[in-house]
């Protein structure tokens, strides 16, 4: 199993002392430079988290047409787009389309999304749970269309008024062979990830799991990949799946990064989220080789293939671009990872 590594980043911008990301565009056009950066330390992936209705990034694929224009290799993708919002067979085409313009290097990860600043905001854009459902169910059921759309399934009637008397069903377009096979969920616990197994979808993880059974978030984690991967087995799916865990990984080399971040390292963190009892991954924060150390020893992040480094992507290209460099360098090495060019 090839280890890749990718950065992450949520796409913050704010007007406030110490941002290098003081308006939308500042963040639109560094997400790219900082992902030229990132291919040319050898990289594997250019990552983008989908907010709405906040100061982050929020219409993935404008940005990943234009990330993929100016690099070559590079995988870009989202982690996530929240499908509450999202009209699937809109997204079916703007997905296609940047996979096409990206030459097959689209990762595209989707879920239910997490909490957010605006109270019922999928309903504010037209799309309302049905009675008697939930917003799970609403993501799950736009995430299925969607991944019919972009499977070339016939959808809707032609109009014999307008292709000459042929009558029949139409599919989206245009469509990208082998995008379906790169479509990852976001997944909160183990029974999700199961789930996610069940319908063939890539398992994306982060630092946060929404339960908790008292072993550290690592284990937890771990537990959750092993049961993902038997149940695609059981599932009988002919290719191998893609996992990948994101962690933030900090560190310090210098006065500047010791004044940012200090040198303590975290540690997991226990509680209630939307009312439900939730474990937080901790920072991984400290010296290189300290770090490199610690991060062999995760448990999850042995058994994922890709590894997604979340940036604080307000301090700034330069500043993330060296943090990177770093850790390419001097930390990823001890899981495996080796520069790609």
């Amino acid at each position: 199993m090839r280890k890749r590594i990718g950065f992450l980043s949520f796409g913050h911008w704010q007007p406030i002392p110490g941002s290098q990301v003081r308006t939308a565009r500042d963040v639109l056009v560094q997400s790219v430079e900082l992902a030229v950066a990132a291919e040319e330390l050898g990289l594997d992936g250019a990552y983008f988290r989908v907010h709405h209705f906040a100061r982050q990034l929020s219409s993935p694929f404008p940005l990943l047409a234009a990330t993929a224009a100016r690099t070559s290799r590079i995988e870009v993708g989202t982690g996530v787009i929240d499908m509450r919002y999202e009209n699937p067979l809109y997204m079916a085409e703007e997905a296609a389309a940047t996979d096409l313009l990206s030459d097959g290097r689209l990762q595209l990860g989707i879920s239910r999304g997490s909490p957010e600043t605006a109270l019922r905001g999928s309903e504010a854009f037209g799309h309302v749970p049905a009675a008697g459902s939930t917003d799970a169910d609403l993501a799950r059921e736009h995430t299925a269309l969607f991944r019919e759309a972009i499977s070339g399934r016939a959808l809707v009637e032609a109009d014999p008024r307008t292709t000459g008397g042929a009558s029949g069903r139409l599919a989206v377009q245009p469509q990208s062979p082998g995008l379906g096979d790169r479509v990852w969920w976001g997944s909160g616990t183990r029974a999700t990830a199961v789930w996610t197994a069940e319908q063939g979808m890539n398992l994306m993880s982060s630092t946060l799991l929404v339960e908790d059974t008292g072993v550290p978030f690592d284990e937890l984690q771990a537990e959750q990949i092993e049961r993902y991967r038997a149940a695609w087995a059981d599932a009988g799916w002919e290719r191998e799946p893609r996992v990948s865990v994101s962690r933030s990984v900090l560190p310090i080399v210098s006065d500047l990064d010791r004044a940012y971040f200090g040198g303590d390292p975290g540690q997991d963190q226990v509680g209630v989220l939307e009312g439900v009892r939730a474990r937080f991954g901790k920072s991984y924060v400290g010296e290189p080789d300290q770090l490199a150390e610690d991060l062999a020893k995760d448990a999850a992040v042995r058994e994922a293939d890709t590894l997604l480094l979340t940036v604080p992507n307000m301090l700034g290209v330069e500043y993330n671009a060296s943090l990177l460099a770093t850790i390419a360098e001097h930390v990823a090495p001890a899981i495996g990872w080796a520069p790609q060019r």
